[in-house]
């Protein structure tokens, strides 16, 4: 893809569509997004969004990209400065691999075993379980490094 291209206001929106996601398996829609914004009360509409992704608008306000950057959690500047964009997109692809191992994590049936059981659990208690899982999941770290060095 060319340079430009990847560094276009709908790259960098659709790179957010895609990075962050209200669940590992869905991204969020054009629809869900411009809800969100306009119960802030600036007025987006669906089809804005869908032509800003697409390309078809390139010069949005700036209280429209200050609302998507809220709505996405990032620094409007992600939208104007490449210097920023790319430090931002940085983290993104960190964040993607993340949710990815999250989601296979819950493909499994312990997992989600194990989720489900800790939601029915008191706070004081979920705490205890986390600070165990710390334990364990220390362990085995320290255990599989001995095992590279072997």
């Amino acid at each position: 893809m060319p340079e430009d291209a990847e560094r276009s206001l709908s790259a960098k929106l659709n790179r957010l569509f895609a990075s962050v996601r209200p669940d590992p398996a869905h991204e969020y829609s054009n629809e869900s997004v411009a809800a969100a914004i306009r119960d802030t009360g600036v007025s987006i509409s669906q089809s804005y969004i869908w032509q800003l992704r697409k390309g078809k608008k390139a010069n949005p306000t700036l209280r429209h990209l200050q609302a998507l950057a809220r709505f996405f959690g990032v620094p409007t500047a992600y939208f104007v400065d490449d210097t920023a964009g790319a430090a931002l997109d940085e983290r993104l692809t960190a964040l993607a691999a993340e949710q990815a191992r999250i989601g296979e994590a819950l493909q499994g049936g312990e997992a989600r075993l194990l989720v489900l059981r800790a939601g029915q659990l008191s706070q004081a208690r979920r705490k205890q379980v986390m600070d165990l899982l710390d334990v364990v999941y220390r362990l085995e770290r320290a255990e599989r490094g001995n095992r590279q060095d072997d």
